[in-house]
């Protein structure tokens, strides 16, 4: 197992390594799901996955290279809910920097077997709590769990930081001011949820969103996650209508889950995503990857569709 002790090498121009991928791919694929995988590989509804990234590394890195072998140029590390007031909800608030700092080692790991061409993105979901004065959040502590969370990362050599699945502009707005706490030139890619009628489930509009998203510092912005490719369609275009140079980004899931035997599968098929992916390019992403549902098998039909070399 790799470990977390000493101190990882200074990588440097993580901006140079953003720019020299936007500039030499006409169109970057992203990964795929990380939570779905650690569910069929016997992970237990309720349970924190980031914990795999100790007790199980070698499944997590098995993901990571499933992705990177599939032409993935921008992978997640296995950090989604790896916040302060997120672990806490299992008693492992005070292990924040050992698990999202492994989780960079892990994904670098693999990253420099596969070549080292890809760029190691960490993961930040949301905090699980609603902003204050909705809620009980207050805006300096959610800028402080980020912070904390970025600063791991960091730590641990990740190239991007990827703040996504978030609704509300306030926490996502918080979670870059904590990014950039944590380090003055990360680049951040930032995406929200927007699977209530063209919205997000509190309300925001793509076009909103790209506009705030933007101004607060975001390198790349777009949607991920939601009821599947044909929502995140119109996204892209409204968010292009209003920011016509930004890097937009679509990571869907593969479709609505069905229950089946008490278990939520999702029933699109690599074909059908491969299809999808094209549609996304054609509305606008230069970064198109996959969220929950998805496999290695789904982004190397896209990446066969996009004709995206593996590196």
């Amino acid at each position: 197992m790799i470990g977390i002790g000493g101190s990882v090498g200074d990588r440097g121009g993580t901006r140079d390594r953003w720019r020299e991928l936007l500039a030499t791919s006409g169109i970057i694929l992203a990964d795929g799901a990380m939570g779905t995988q650690l569910f069929e590989a016997g992970l237990q509804f309720g349970d924190p996955p980031e914990v795999w990234n100790i007790t199980q590394p070698d499944v997590v890195r098995r993901i990571h290279r499933g992705y990177l072998e599939a032409g993935s140029r921008i992978v997640l590390t296995n950090t989604f809910g790896g916040n302060r007031l997120r672990l806490a909800l299992g008693g492992l608030e005070s292990r924040v920097a050992e698990l999202n700092r492994t989780a960079a080692i892990l994904l670098r790991a693999e990253v420099d077997a596969a070549g080292g061409d890809a760029l190691v993105a960490g993961d930040i979901g949301p905090s699980g709590l609603i902003m204050a004065p909705l809620g009980t959040l207050e805006r300096d502590e959610a800028i402080d769990a980020f912070a904390e969370q970025a600063a791991a990362l960091v730590a641990g050599g990740v190239d991007v930081v990827w703040i996504e699945t978030m609704s509300d502009l306030a926490e996502i707005s918080a979670a870059i001011e904590g990014v950039r706490r944590a380090s003055a030139d990360v680049p951040i890619i930032a995406t929200m949820t927007f699977d209530t009628r063209g919205h997000t489930m509190m309300g925001v509009s793509p076009e909103r969103a790209a506009e705030a998203l933007l101004a607060a510092g975001a390198d790349a912005v777009g949607g991920n996650c939601g009821n599947g490719p044909e929502e995140l369609l119109p996204v892209l275009e409204k968010m292009r209508a209003v920011a016509p140079d930004a890097v937009l980004v679509a990571k869907p899931n593969v479709g609505m889950p069905q229950l089946v035997d008490g278990r939520a599968v999702y029933l699109s098929d690599p074909a059908a995503m491969a299809v999808r992916a094209v549609e996304m390019r054609g509305a606008g992403a230069t970064i198109v990857g996959a969220c929950c549902g998805s496999t290695a098998a789904h982004l190397r039909a896209m990446a066969d569709a996009l004709e995206v070399v593996p590196a």
